[in-house]
């Protein structure tokens, strides 16, 4: 009878199991729960994760010495020329977790969809800018296998030379702006231009001649045949045309938030930078910094003590940390290295702060580099001046208090005119200032150029052993260690894993 009773309960139980078997996966989903991301707000992401870090003041805008912090610690960088590879990872991090990944999952989605066809153009073209940024800061990087891991379970993709990445960027900016048409369905969704093609192919065409341009030592008639078909196809036509992420109290500017936070007192504009400013009577100076005289610690960095005047600004020397750096506190007259100037964190390095990308200023001052070499048409003195002219403009969409009045910039454009003595000097030495806050960019055009000239950082123990300045940075550690076959691959290729090996098309 026990027995019998046994049984009946276990099949009881198995008869109960089997009715609440019935429907368990329906009532296991959430009804309301994202099966699909919508492909253009996956593209709004990469787009949005592509703003700057504050890292970059770390490593790039200082070896281009625009900014310096004479502090040690986990965020010693390129102020004393080390290989933090914690900091120099940031770029690869930022990037291909977050903005290739996006861009690979959209290009798939999207390829072969007619409805979608604008919005997957506009991704290759997006995937174009991500992976120069990365070749530009790495060198030989993953390209052709990258963002597979989930559609192909590519785990460890090799790294592609970057000389095959820019053939190959340069082909798909070219596809994609030939692909974009104003009569198919717009992505209205899009962040930057709720989809215009037409600023679209000119942001495509401006990112071409950007690409073309990096190509100029090593391959310059490859680099003025792609520079031909930019300016044939249209490039930006104003400020308007700017792709700027706009940042807000949800989305804060990385840089201005860690700027008006633990790191206020850290960072200040460098020497070289400021004096270039006040040497040629800049007006940007004004709009750009601030100095709080006789600071004597950061917490004495308040407004009563501000000052914006040109005059007043002196930027802070590398090759010093916050001892050694007293020597030349004393010898600019300054109460302590907290009243040297800095970068206005009310203004230009608010939370809220703008973050620019590729600009109309940006590409006419390259356009008046290739009209110089004789790889386009026109006047490389207009083009030069509508450059510069342009930047200054561009300050005041920081804000009213960073705007530039017109008389200042038409006085300034006009007393400055191109040098064709001194044309390619002038013209990369403007792409410099006009490119200050993005630090990526303007490190790849001074090791490009060769301009500005620039004193090298010879803080004492640094890393370099071969160069005065940072030509790269190193790959992060994690990849040396989940994809280090690889890794050796690309280092046998390139060369060491150091910060003074060179890109591919950084030639002297």
């Amino acid at each position: 009878m026990k027995k019998l009773y046994q049984y009946t309960f276990i099949i009881a139980g198995m008869l109960m199991t089997g009715a609440c078997d019935k429907g368990f996966d329906e009532m296991n989903v959430n009804p309301v729960a994202l099966t699909t991301v919508e492909p253009a707000f996956q593209l709004n992401n990469a787009i949005i994760g592509s703003a700057l870090t504050y890292g970059n003041l770390s490593y790039e805008t200082t070896i281009v010495k625009q900014m310096i912090t004479p502090f040690s610690g986990v965020g010693s960088a390129a102020n004393y020329n080390q290989d933090n590879r914690n900091v120099a990872a940031g770029n690869w991090q930022r990037y291909y977790r977050t903005v290739v990944r996006e861009l690979i999952d959209v290009i798939e989605k999207t390829k072969a969809d007619p409805n979608n066809s604008n919005l997957y153009h506009t991704a290759r073209l997006w995937k174009a800018y991500a992976f120069m940024l990365l070749t530009d800061t790495y060198g030989d990087v993953p390209y052709s296998q990258a963002g597979k891991g989930f559609l192909e379970g590519v785990a460890k993709p090799a790294y592609d030379s970057q000389e095959a990445i820019y053939t190959d960027i340069l082909k798909e900016i070219e596809a994609a702006v030939a692909g974009l048409d104003a009569a198919k369905p717009r992505n209205t969704r899009d962040i930057l231009f709720a989809g215009d093609v037409a600023i679209w192919k000119r942001v495509g065409n401006s990112l071409m001649l950007r690409a073309a341009m990096r190509l100029s030592k090593v391959k310059p008639a490859v680099a003025q045949s792609y520079v031909a078909k930019a300016v044939a196809g249209g490039l930006m036509t104003s400020n308007t045309d700017n792709v700027v992420i706009r940042h807000n109290a949800n989305f804060p500017n990385d840089v201005g938030n860690q700027l008006n936070g633990g790191q206020s007192a850290f960072f200040y504009l460098a020497k070289d930078f400021v004096d270039h400013l006040k040497t040629t009577s800049d007006p940007r100076l004004t709009a750009i910094s601030v100095r709080y005289r006789g600071a004597l610690s950061g917490a004495n960095q308040i407004e009563s003590r501000a000052t914006r005047l040109a005059a007043d600004q002196i930027g802070m020397p590398l090759g010093f940390d916050n001892t050694t750096i007293s020597s030349q506190v004393t010898a600019s007259g300054l109460a302590s290295l907290w009243d040297y100037s800095q970068l206005d964190r009310t203004r230009m390095a608010s939370p809220q702060a703008p973050t620019f990308l590729i600009t109309y200023a940006q590409t006419q001052l390259l356009l008046a580099e290739a009209i110089t070499r004789g790889w386009a048409t026109g006047t490389a003195a207009t083009a030069y001046a509508n450059g510069v002219r342009a930047h200054m403009q561009q300050l005041a969409l920081y804000g009213t208090t960073t705007a530039v009045a017109t008389t200042a910039i038409d006085a300034w454009v006009t007393a400055n005119p191109l040098n064709t003595a001194r044309a390619l000097e002038q013209i990369n030495t403007q792409y410099w200032v006009a490119s200050f806050l993005n630090g990526p960019e303007a490190f790849a055009n001074f090791r490009r150029s060769g301009f500005p000239v620039l004193t090298p950082n010879l803080f004492p123990g640094r890393d370099l052993k071969t160069e005065t300045f940072i030509r790269r940075l190193t790959y992060p550690d994690a990849e040396l260690n989940v994809n280090s076959e690889q890794v050796k691959a690309a280092i046998q290729r390139q060369g060491p894993d150091i910060m003074d090996t060179r890109v591919w098309w950084d030639v002297k």
